[in-house]
């Protein structure tokens, strides 16, 4: 067994020994100030909701009563008032009466028709309905901005781009995107496809080569190379159902969106788990932090200090105390060498495997055949690319 497949089972057994508990530890558990009754108000989502009343936000499902005599039960709505009961030991959580409606002089109050949503769509609408992710390096190969009309070195909305050979007005919705690193599994080194990031939107208005676009929407200014494809026509997903993913389904963050170095909440991340791993929009992962060598300090004696011998008589002056004494070596460069012993140094190896922590929750929005993107929905402590992810506790 190589050393990358003993690292990979030691990490693995890590991350499976979280979920040796006993069996009874993972009921529903409320929150420590979980309220009696909760009056849902404009702005609200259901993981804000459900985190008022449960500590493990994605088991709602598991509490909420739905009410049969609603046209859509399942659906929560601003001025509802949502009631904690427990029913035989188990939290139930249901409607407790009538919307609130607060009526004026000379006005008529209706029913509010937007639901709650599930999540908060806005940092993760640009990417619902944009390709951010391809599957080869065909992308290099797309029609290309070439350049602009009016001499400038970057185009933003409504400005006009060229673009190389669109011979076609059967499609006039394009997207602009730039092409990025390559997705590689950080355990296998497979390449599981490019990163793409979104650029702009835009319209047709003239094929040819160039084919003159005018630029709609943008999420960052239009530059020379970024390539051209047709915008995807799917409707974007509005709403999730956060559920646990698929039980045993390990994986890594590879990626977070707009090149940041550190993760919080609400940031986008790729992961290295797609359609492939039976993985769905709404799934739910917990991250861990840990897994990694770092060296023992003590054992290094990097945490020991002596300035007695921080002198050019010593060793360490000038090995570093980061080698270890090994012996003496009496037959080099020959036996009969008339020159003196040499001692033998060699790297100090101390180590020790940092232990896996529990940093964060992740929803799966956007899936892929071997990659998703997932928004983070709670972060305890900052979390970066190469962290791990496994389903909650079922």
């Amino acid at each position: 067994m190589c050393a990358m497949q003993r690292r990979f089972a030691v990490i693995s057994i890590l991350i499976g020994s979280l979920a040796l508990l006993a069996p009874g530890v993972f009921a529903v558990e409320l929150a420590p100030d979980a309220p009696q009754t909760y009056r849902v108000r404009p702005g609200d989502t259901l993981w804000d909701i459900a985190g008022h009343f449960l500590r493990d936000p994605w088991r709602w499902s598991e509490v909420w009563r739905a009410n049969p005599d609603i046209e859509d039960p399942n659906r929560i709505y601003p001025g509802d008032l949502l009631e904690l009961t427990m029913i035989d030991g188990r939290p139930v959580i249901g409607r407790a009466g009538p919307p609130l409606v607060r009526l004026s002089p000379q006005m008529r109050a209706e029913a509010i028709e937007a639901p709650v949503p599930t999540i908060r769509i806005g940092p993760i609408a640009p990417f619902l309905s944009q390709p951010h992710v391809t599957e080869s390096d065909t992308l290099k190969q797309a029609s290309y901005v070439v350049g602009f009309p009016d001499e400038h070195l970057v185009a933003g909305t409504h400005d006009a781009i060229y673009v190389r050979k669109i011979r076609t007005s059967e499609v006039s919705q394009f997207q602009v995107l730039r092409p990025g690193d390559a997705l590689r599994d950080p355990d296998s080194g497979d390449l599981l496809g490019y990163e793409a990031a979104f650029v702009a939107n835009a319209v047709l208005e003239r094929t040819g080569d160039p084919a003159k676009l005018r630029v709609t929407r943008m999420e960052r200014e239009v530059a020379v190379g970024d390539r051209v494809i047709p915008a995807d026509a799917d409707r974007p997903l509005t709403d999730f159902q956060p559920r646990p993913a698929p039980p045993e389904t390990r994986g890594r963050i590879l990626s977070v969106m707009n090149g940041l170095a550190q993760i919080g909440r609400y940031d986008v991340v790729i992961i290295n788990r797609g359609a492939r791993d039976r993985i769905e929009p709404g799934h739910v992962f917990e991250v861990f932090s840990g897994g990694d060598k770092e060296r023992d300090q003590v054992r290094s004696g990097l945490a020991n200090t002596d300035w007695l011998m921080e002198s050019p008589f010593s060793s360490a002056f000038w090995l570093g105390r980061d080698f270890e004494f090994k012996g003496w070596r009496t037959d080099e460069p020959s036996r009969d060498a008339s020159l003196p012993l040499h001692p033998e140094y060699r790297r100090n190896k101390a180590e020790y495997v940092k232990p896996f922590e529990r940093a964060g929750v992740l929803m799966v929005f956007r899936v892929f055949d071997r990659v998703s993107f997932g928004l983070i929905l709670e972060a305890t402590r900052t979390l970066r690319v190469g962290d791990w992810i496994a389903p909650p506790p079922a």
